[in-house]
């Protein structure tokens, strides 16, 4: 197998078996002096193709723009799609109707239909193609071909259509609805209407209960022939067209939604539909194609080994970023169960809420990629609703700052009647006995959502004399998502962090340090937080999903071991709070260290390892490790590289751990599992080298899509989770831009955890605001350039320890000869490291 990279001079010694023999291909603009992309060969290595139709909807192929998106599935003589949106939700987290697990609904606004009125999409005529360069899908059947796009501007899904059958063969586009015109729960009521405006056909939604209120409308339209619209049924309805002779026209289907009863949702979709209309297919195109191209110069991840498993980590890398970059440039995160994939109507298992380990899937991995916009969706409806977590705090757990929970709805948290509320703290804080509830609390509670996290206690029953009775899990408050307030410091920490990456004091002041504030006076006042023989202690705790009611769980002492020192190093920046630091600085000074398995005896003398509780603790094993789904003390930069010795220690120790027999070659990383991540940051390649390919393959029997997705979560629920735990995994195989502790000043390693057998090159974005481009070939790092894009301190680890370097900054030389590197820059600045002797001309490269 030839490799990826070609050096662009003979300066770079390459084996002849490793180099490409053709001329160069044409290559895109990019921001490195030092590697040629030719990005739409790179990102087509993760291009979709089928030449068989898939079996089920949930394998379809993938488009959207973000806030709008559909698979694309066949029937015979059908195109298939489920138009779905981030910001369309049936209910709010106030809901009094869907108190029965899996029942709550959001997303869908229509089903829509190609029917082409006989068999065309059978093999051998058939092929479906996903372009992930240029967003677009094409399908060919026998005498038709269909090109599909989601525009990148506003929401509008465009499919071209070639149809050269024989005169007169049908053709008719169809708008669906996902349930009967009028649904009921409760007062909870979902009223679907289907009409014709004109030449367009129009599908809209209305979702009420008590004062809530969402709506969606849906239009489609036909340019380039002739069409009839009509009512087919009460559900829907359809564009007729007969095509007398060959035809090429192209189907257009807008959406539009909204909280606002008095917005008129069908005039804003036929305003963005008719903007579709004017520029055409090609216009829509053309646009996209210079979108995406943006789009992916923005950062890369070049990959190659003899046996093709680095090609396949990279292949599915790539397809991470396209999808998210598809789903998640809304009003609201895509949601983990399903993104804007689902495919059956308003089934979809877990719901309409959020649930914070399972959107980190998605988030996590997004800074390295230097496309911090897809972030904001997650970042917006956190800030939000920043004012409910604030009440929360004080009416849930009687504390100070913000408590944001593990599930939430996508409107934060409702405010509590004043008794209920009191007596919840009494409750959950374990002052008052579980069984002395009152009616008036077992009432109140007895309809709301049990998967929000205030309400997870609660249990599925089954239907008696037409009633769902009350039942709980048998461990009083408890459940796998309440007591644990790790969440919101792991949110919080991810705000400081886009600072780290940015730089943007603006962002620190008015988004990441409110943030910070309210998580840490939430910890410093939380009334089971308590200080014993000099050291606060936290009790009542979960740790994770599967141990309740713990004492100082490792999910709690790593949060708050990482947001303290990040919320002190905030407010000094923005020289604000100088009282309040010093409580903080007095807080974490007489903190707890990490629970560890020298508090249990029969683990005493072996190699300390971290555990996930000290006694007591009510449910579950406190003797374990770190949650493999969540490893907080990896995530606060707790156990980076130059950090405490001791502290590093520890955390080989506890990772060692993990692997039993066969080790880490045989371990099997679940969906969710930080696992791989966490090796990679304490060095270890073989976790690049076998975890991550295992992660993404899943293990032997559960299925993985043909579109790369599964079905992890339950029944349509097409997700990419363990593609996006992958992705944060590799990143700091790559490169490691972590200070040596939470809040420190961050340092670059180059290749820290990588793989001798593994061939790679990349650009992506570290601390700091450096944009890094950087390869290593057959063991040996080529160059590191450095783009400053903010003016920072640069400090990096020499990437050839024990040898001199030259660094050209602006085309200047200096030579180094420390470990690690210390330089000044200012905003532009492009530095390239080489080992001395070498040029950069010697070091180019070309993808």
């Amino acid at each position: 197998m030839k490799s990826k990279f070609i050096a662009i001079t003979m300066g770079l010694a390459l084996s002849a078996a490793t180099v490409y023999a053709q001329a160069p291909p044409a290559i895109s603009s990019n921001p490195s002096s030092m590697i040629r992309v030719d990005y739409k060969k790179l990102v087509s290595r993760a291009d979709l193709d089928y030449s068989e139709p898939v079996s089920r909807s949930e394998a379809g192929m993938p488009i959207g723009n973000g806030t709008m998106g559909t698979l694309l599935w066949t029937g015979p003589s059908q195109l298939h799609m489920q138009l779905n949106r981030v910001d369309v939700f049936a209910s709010n987290s106030a809901s009094n109707n869907f108190f029965q697990r899996n029942t709550d609904y959001c997303g869908g606004t229509a089903y829509a239909d190609l029917d082409f009125g006989m068999p065309l999409f059978n093999k051998p005529d058939f092929k479906q193609q996903l372009s992930c360069y240029e967003g677009l899908s094409t399908l060919r059947g026998k005498d038709v071909s269909v090109k599909a796009l989601a525009w990148n501007k506003t929401d509008v899904i465009a499919l071209r259509v070639s149809d050269k059958r024989p005169s007169g063969a049908a053709f008719s586009a169809a708008l669906r609805m996902l349930r009967l015109p009028v649904t009921r729960r409760g007062n909870h009521t979902a009223v679907s209407r289907i009409a014709v405006h004109g030449d367009y056909i129009v599908l809209t939604q209305e979702f009420k209960e008590d004062d809530y209120y969402c709506g969606s409308a849906v239009v489609m339209g036909i340019s380039g022939t002739g069409c009839n619209a009509e009512l087919s049924n009460e559900s829907t309805a359809r564009l007729q067209v007969s095509t007398k002779g060959q035809k090429d026209f192209t189907v257009y289907m807008s959406s539009a939604a909204g909280f606002d009863p008095a917005e008129d949702l069908v005039k804003t979709a036929i305003v963005k539909l008719e903007q579709a209309r004017k520029l055409g297919f090609e216009g829509l195109y053309a646009s996209n194609k210079q979108w995406w191209a943006d789009f992916w110069s923005r950062s890369f991840v070049s990959l190659h080994s003899k046996d093709a498993e680095a090609d396949f980590v990279e292949k599915n890398y790539t397809y991470y970023l396209y999808v998210m970059g598809s789903s998640s440039r809304g009003a609201y995160p895509t949601k983990f169960n399903g993104m804007l994939w689902t495919t059956g109507g308003d089934q979809r298992k877990w719901g309409a809420n959020f649930w914070g380990a399972n959107q980190s899937c998605l988030y996590n991995a997004l800074f390295p990629t230097n496309h911090l916009e897809l972030m904001d969706p997650m970042f917006n409806m956190y800030s939000n609703a920043y004012p409910s977590f604030g009440k929360s705090a004080e009416q849930q757990w009687g504390s100070k700052g913000i408590y944001i929970p593990e599930t939430v709805g996508f409107d934060g948290e409702p405010v509590l009647p004043d008794d209920i509320a009191a007596e919840m703290r009494e409750l959950y804080l374990k002052k008052k006995n579980w069984q002395q509830r009152s009616q008036r609390f077992i009432d109140y509670a007895e309809t709301k959502q049990p998967f929000l996290s205030r309400w997870n206690w609660k249990k599925d029953t089954s239907w008696v004399a037409g009633k769902w009775p009350l039942a709980d899990r048998g461990s009083g408050p408890y459940s796998p998502v309440n007591h644990i307030f790790s969440r919101g410091a792991k949110i919080a920490y991810q705000y400081w962090q886009r600072y780290e990456y940015t730089g943007d004091m603006d962002w620190l002041r008015q988004r990441a340090y409110p943030m910070l504030k309210g998580i840490a006076e939430f910890y410093r006042n939380f009334p089971n937080l308590r200080k014993e023989n000099g050291r606060y202690h936290i009790y009542h705790v979960n740790d994770n999903e599967s141990i309740w009611g713990g004492h100082n769980t490792v999910e709690e002492i790593a949060s708050m071991k990482g947001i303290f020192p990040a919320a002190i190093k905030a407010a000094e920046l923005l020289g604000t709070d100088q009282e309040l630091r010093k409580h903080w600085e007095s807080f974490i000074s007489d903190l707890s260290p990490l629970s560890s398995s020298k508090a249990y005896p029969e683990t005493a003398a072996q190699p300390e390892y971290w555990v996930g509780s000290l006694p007591p603790l009510l449910k579950g094993n406190g003797q374990r490790r770190p949650d493999g789904n969540t490893m907080p003390v990896w995530f606060f930069d707790l156990c980076n590289p130059g950090g405490d010795p001791e502290m590093l220690k520890i955390a080989q120790q506890t990772y060692d751990g993990y692997f039993r027999e066969g080790g880490i070659k045989a371990y099997q990383p679940y969906v969710l599992s930080k696992i791989p991540a966490a090796g990679a940051v304490l060095g270890r390649s073989d976790a690049i080298r076998y975890l991550v390919p295992s992660q993404i393959r899943r293990k032997a029997g559960d299925e993985v899509l043909a579109n790369r997705m599964d079905l992890s979560e339950g029944f349509y629920t097409t997700n990419i989770q363990r593609l996006g735990r992958a992705a944060d995994a590799l990143h700091p195989g790559l490169l490691q831009t972590a200070p040596e502790s939470p809040a420190g000043d961050p340092v670059i390693r180059l290749f820290p955890a990588w793989p001798k057998e593994w061939d790679a090159a990349f650009s992506l974005l570290g601390r700091g605001n450096f944009l890094i481009t950087s390869a290593i070939l057959n063991g040996e790092i080529s160059f590191v350039e450095l783009h400053s894009q903010l003016g920072s301190e640069c400090r990096i680890r020499n990437p050839w320890p024990n040898s001199k370097i030259t660094v050209y900054k602006n085309g200047r030389q200096t030579v180094y000869n420390e470990d690690l590197l210390v330089i000044q820059t200012q905003k532009g600045d492009r530095l390239i490291l080489l080992p001395e002797g070498r040029t950069p001309e010697q070091a180019k490269l070309q993808i």
